[in-house]
C-alpha cells in the first residue's frame, strides 16, 4: 500500500484517542457502580433499627414492670392494713392473710430485681443508639460528599468524552475510509491496531521486524507486521 507515513502517524494519533476514550468509559462505569446507596450505609441504618425497636420493647417491659410493682405493692398495702387492723381475730385467717402478704412481698421483690434488670439493659441500648446514631451520621456525611465527588468527576469525564468524540471524527474524516476499517478489524482483533516500532522491534508483538518490513516502513508505506499484523509506526 503505497499511503504516506503521514497517514500511518494520524492513525497512531486515532488510536490514541480511542485509548483515551475506552479508559473514560472504564472509569463512567467505575463511577456508576459506586453511585447510589452505600451497603455500609445501610448496614448501620438497619443496625440503628434494630436497635431502637430493642429499646422500645425494653421501656414497654419497663413500664409495664412498673406498673406491675405499683398493683402488687397496693395490694400488700391493703393486705397489711388488714392484718394489722386488730379487727380480725381469727387465727387461720390472720395466718392465711400473713401467708398472702409474704407472697406479694416476695413477688415484689422478684419484679424489683427483674425491674432493675431491665433498667440496665435500657441505659446499655440507649448508649448503644446514640453510638450508632453518630456512627451513621458520620458515614452519611462521608457519603454525600463521595457522591458529590463523583457526581462532579463523572461530569468531567462527559466533558472530556464529547472533546474525545469530536477530535475522534476529525481525525477519522481525514483518512481514507478503507484504511479505517483496516484499522477497525485490527482493533477488534488484536486490541490495538497500530504499533510502534523501536530498535526494530514492534511493539505490538515484541518481535524483530524483519528488513524488508523496517525498508517498507521507512519508505512511507502503511506496513503491517509480519508477526501479529500491526500497522508499523515509526514515530
Amino acid at each position: 500500500m503505497g499511503l504516506k507515513m503521514g497517514v500511518v502517524k494520524q492513525l497512531y494519533e486515532l488510536q490514541e484517542v480511542d485509548l483515551e476514550l475506552e479508559s473514560s468509559e472504564r472509569a463512567v462505569k467505575q463511577i456508576v457502580s459506586q453511585l447510589g446507596e452505600s451497603q455500609e450505609v445501610v448496614g448501620v441504618r438497619d443496625k440503628l433499627a434494630l436497635e431502637r425497636q430493642r429499646l422500645e420493647e425494653l421501656r414497654r417491659e419497663q413500664h409495664s414492670l412498673e406498673w406491675e410493682i405499683e398493683d402488687v405493692g397496693a395490694k400488700l398495702t391493703a393486705t397489711e392494713d388488714r392484718l394489722y387492723s386488730g379487727t380480725i381475730g381469727n387465727p387461720k385467717e390472720l395466718a392465711s392473710l400473713q401467708h398472702e402478704a409474704d407472697g406479694l412481698k416476695l413477688k415484689r421483690s422478684q419484679l424489683e430485681d427483674k425491674a432493675l434488670d431491665v433498667m440496665e439493659q435500657v441505659e446499655l441500648t440507649t448508649a448503644s443508639v446514640a453510638t450508632i446514631s453518630s456512627q451513621l451520621k458520620t458515614l452519611e456525611t462521608e457519603w454525600q460528599s463521595q457522591q458529590q465527588q463523583l457526581s462532579s468527576e463523572m461530569e468531567r469525564l462527559k466533558a472530556v468524552m464529547l472533546n474525545l468524540q469530536h477530535q475522534r471524527q476529525l481525525l477519522s474524516a481525514e483518512i481514507d475510509p478503507k484504511v479505517v476499517e483496516l484499522y477497525h478489524e485490527l482493533k477488534k482483533q488484536k486490541g490495538t491496531a497500530v504499533a510502534k516500532v523501536e530498535q526494530g522491534v514492534c511493539q505490538g508483538c515484541r518481535i524483530s521486524l524483519s528488513n524488508a518490513d523496517l525498508q517498507r516502513a521507512r519508505s512511507g508505506s502503511l506496513t503491517q507486521c509480519s508477526s501479529c499484523g500491526r500497522i508499523l509506526f515509526l514515530a
